[in-house]
């Protein structure tokens, strides 16, 4: 007996070993491994497979050389040829540009002189085949099958790496070509200069969505330039620079040495000068700026740790953090200078300047999520909004390299500000904030004149009015409750008034947000719930009356009420996901995407609505379509978003809603329940707390909540504070495959 309790003793003791070692490993997991770039690339995912740090100022990536919808950030993975690398690059947008400073290896001469009219007349492109193209998290490589190089790219915060391998005997070559373009974007001015054997620099300025873009830029090689040739307009320049409105340089390298060229690139919005001075100094060691990339995103991905036995689930959600950590990207340089949206070049003082602000995307769930995934953060994305604001004395609608695009409906920049104040970021001024939001709505420009005239805005005087109105109304309600923060009383109560304008527009017999007439009486007539006309005479920002008559966020109790019941507002929204999904009209906008029914989740304004069974007392319904969506909106192939990425928002909502959460009110500092898709979720907090989130039997089945508790204490609601996650802890979720339509009933109270 003695023996074999010494037996059963060792046993468990190694037992627990191994059980330790195992949670040891979880924890050491290099969670890039999970990640998989090309996710997006395909379908109108619009994302780009190249390399990049989170939030880094470079994305040098490959570009196609095709200018179309689809093709957005320069990338699509139907394609199967490559014009080139370029440095800058959009992530999901739905409108192209950038693609700036292009650089292409290639191993012959090549006359740069010859009118480029497409893809097809360029004479350094290449084919390459997806077998030989590797993405990873701050890494990409492509083998260029006609010159027979392979291709690595790597970057810094503020510098890009490349790595070109080159076929032993072969000619060594790079071109550069500034006058390249694709889609709205059109070179105006550019430059080249050969500084010395190792280094060029110059510029490239362009008009397109961004009207006004300047880049200047610097290159060092890991080897001197033998010979070059420059050229300009088409012709050949005989000197050491060269200027005109497209400009080009091939450059020759001694193939006897190494068949292996390093080049260094980095790119100022100010000037050569502090181009020069973001270039990371230093040899060519790409591995060690490829493995310090790796590591960043190790980081920054180990925020939030999920387990889960199915593996494709790990892969779509940390490419969704991946994702959601590629922008706003850094815009100031290494000594805080950036341009600014007057031209004037101002230094961020003690914070760092943000572009690419998509923000009638990224204020639905992306901006909240960076207050849990990089606060530190969040205060200069803020103030970037506030250096533009002393500018134009507006906040910013979708900045792009110091342009506002103005983009996109309504002024979001305000609730990203209100969600960041009240879910404690501290670091920019409020007082200031306020001033800013406050004047903004108080401006006269974008419809706000007729909003504040008629207290909605007429159909027959601005197009997408119902849309407009709907996102003002909310915007409304952040100021107010900004002003409630401050202490401002009157500011709170006149904007809370005007926040009440979707009223004017609910038709309560059809159930639609609708456009009125400047009368204040007669509807848009015809009127068809699904017809769609694609940003022009229409009532909706790309999508219909089903997919935009839901946006109230800020009072759903008070929406509800407008529809007579909870029953009746819950048939009309559970219809919204069981109605045929055609949509009518000649025009039908190509961004309603995802379609469950009529419900579109390739596109935001559908990503706040299956929450809002939760205020019908009808929980169990937001659990299942959430979990539909979960589960046929996202897979691990490149056709695994259905829709625009759009710079985090739809890989937001994945984070958000795979464990349970969703900002249904995004400035309100509350997370709706939903129905979480993992056995486990750490979230790591600040000051080394734990929010812990644990599914109990969930599966592809029983994803009904039966019952929850925090800490250990019954939790009866379908709704969690920002500050109750802050204070760290543990949710845990009964799951089953039958709906508990009592649990989840007891809180419901207008926002």
């Amino acid at each position: 007996m003695k023996n074999i309790a010494l037996v059963v003793l060792a046993t468990v003791l190694l037992s627990n070993c191994k059980s330790n070692s195992d949670k040891i490993n979880s924890r050491n997991e290099n969670l890039t491994n999970h990640v998989n770039p090309f996710i997006g690339t395909g379908g109108h995912g619009h994302t780009y497979p190249g390399a990049t740090v989170p939030f880094g100022m470079l994305q040098p990536s490959p570009d196609n050389g095709i200018s179309s919808w689809d093709w957005c950030s320069g990338y699509h993975y139907s394609d199967s040829i490559v014009a080139g690398f370029s440095h800058l690059h959009l992530s999901g947008t739905g409108i192209g540009d950038l693609a700036d400073i292009l650089f292409m290896p290639i191993n012959k001469k090549v006359d740069l002189t010859t009118k480029v009219t497409s893809r097809d007349s360029l004479p350094y492109k290449s084919g390459y085949s997806h077998t030989n193209e590797t993405a990873k998290p701050g890494y990409y490589q492509v083998f260029l099958n006609d010159p027979k190089i392979n291709v690595e790219l790597t970057s810094s915060e503020r510098t890009a790496f490349h790595k070109y391998t080159y076929k032993k005997n072969d000619k060594q070559a790079v071109v550069i070509d500034l006058g390249f373009a694709i889609n709205w974007d059109k070179a105006t001015a550019s430059g080249i200069t050969i500084e010395n054997e190792t280094t060029i620099s110059g510029y490239r300025f362009s008009t397109g969505w961004a009207k006004n873009q300047k880049v200047f830029f610097v290159a060092q090689f890991s080897k001197p330039i033998s010979s070059y040739e420059l050229t300009a307009d088409g012709k050949l320049i005989k000197t050491n620079a060269t200027k005109g409105e497209r400009t080009a340089a091939q450059l020759f390298f001694d193939e006897k040495s190494t068949n292996e060229l390093g080049v260094k690139v980095a790119l100022s919005s100010v000037s050569v000068a502090n181009a020069k001075d973001n270039l990371d100094q230093g040899n060519f060691n790409f591995e060690k700026v490829k493995s310090a990339a790796a590591t960043a995103w190790n980081t920054a991905l180990s925020t939030i740790e999920v387990e889960t036995p199915v593996d494709s689930l790990k892969t779509i959600f940390y490419t969704a953090m991946y994702h959601a950590q590629v922008a706003p990207v850094t815009y100031s340089d290494k000594n805080g200078q950036f341009r600014r949206e007057d031209d004037q070049i101002i230094t961020a003082k003690n914070y760092t300047a943000y572009s690419t602000l998509s923000l009638w995307d990224t204020f639905r769930a992306e901006n909240p999520l960076l207050t849990l995934l990089a606060p530190n953060r969040v205060s200069d994305m803020v103030n970037s909004m506030l250096a533009y604001y002393e500018t134009k004395k507006v906040l910013p609608v979708w900045t792009l390299y110091a342009n506002e695009t103005n983009t996109m409906t309504g002024y979001h920049s305000i609730p990203v500000i209100l969600n960041a104040y009240k879910n404690g970021i501290k670091g920019f001024d409020a007082e200031k904030a306020f001033e800013a939001m406050k004047n903004t709505m108080m401006q006269n420009e974008r419809g706000l004149d007729l909003y504040q005239k008629f207290g909605f805005i007429p159909y027959n005087l601005l197009d997408e009015s119902v849309t407009i109105t709907l996102e003002y109304a909310y915007d409304d309600w952040c100021v107010a409750q900004m002003a409630k923060a401050l202490g401002k009383n009157e500011d709170y109560q006149f904007f809370l008034n005007r926040s009440k304008a979707y009223q004017h527009l609910f038709d309560s017999k059809t159930g639609f947000m609708r456009g009125k007439s400047a009368d204040g009486k007669s509807w848009n007539e015809p009127f068809d719930p699904k017809h769609s006309n694609h940003r022009e005479h229409t009532d909706y920002t790309e999508g219909n009356a089903w997919q935009h008559s839901w946006f109230v966020p800020h009072n759903v109790d008070d929406f509800i009420s407008l529809h007579g019941s909870n029953e009746v507002f819950a048939k009309r929204l559970e219809q919204l996901f069981t109605e045929s999904s055609e949509i009518t009209g000649n025009n039908v906008s190509a961004d309603i995407s995802g379609l469950i029914g009529q419900y579109a989740h390739g596109n935001e304004p559908s990503h706040h609505i299956a929450y809002m069974f939760n205020h019908a007392n009808q929980p169990w319904r937001t659990q299942y379509w959430v979990r539909h969506i979960l589960d046929t909106q996202y897979n691990t192939t490149p056709n695994g978003l259905s829709g625009n990425e759009d710079c985090g928002q739809m890989s937001a909502w994945y984070i958000f809603s795979s464990m349970g959460l969703y900002p249904m009110n995004p400035a309100s500092g509350e997370y709706e329940i939903g129905s979480p898709i993992f056995e486990k979720t750490t979230i790591k907090l600040q000051g080394g707390k734990t929010f812990v989130i644990e599914a109990e039997n969930v599966s592809d089945k029983n994803f009904y909540i039966q019952s929850a508790t925090l800490n250990e204490v019954a939790f009866n609601q379908t709704a969690i504070s920002h500050q109750q996650l802050l204070q760290g802890g543990v949710l845990h979720f009964v799951m089953g495959s039958k709906p508990n339509k009592n649990w989840g009933l007891t809180n419901k109270t207008s926002k």
